[in-house]
């Protein structure tokens, strides 16, 4: 049993939604001149260009630059940290398993 509000709402979506069909069907030029669109980008060298002429976006994104190397940096240092420890967690597995194939033996 729904409320006879919801079912209203529903009612009125579902119509909303037809309506927006036909339009798009019969007037396809106006719906097209009402429907958002992207703006147009900028050119390819336009944040470059902004860097170079700039000095306070210069300075702010040599800063960005220079936290997101080192968050790399670090990054990559707790990755080997981690392989070299794994290859030592393996090398005494290795030998402990050894030492136990060759006790039973």
């Amino acid at each position: 049993m729904t409320r006879p509000l919801a079912r209203v709402r529903g009612r009125l979506v579902l119509a909303l939604g037809a309506a927006e069909i036909r339009a798009r069907l019969r007037l396809p030029r106006l719906m097209w001149a009402l429907t958002r669109r992207a703006a147009q980008p900028d050119s390819p060298l336009a944040e470059l260009v902004r860097i170079e002429s700039d000095p306070a976006y210069r300075a702010l994104f040599c800063a960005e630059l220079d936290a997101a190397l080192e968050e790399r940096l670090a990054t990559r240092i707790a990755v080997v940290k981690e392989v070299e420890a794994a290859a030592e967690r393996l090398r005494a597995l290795i030998r402990h398993g050894e030492h136990d194939h060759g006790c039973a033996a």
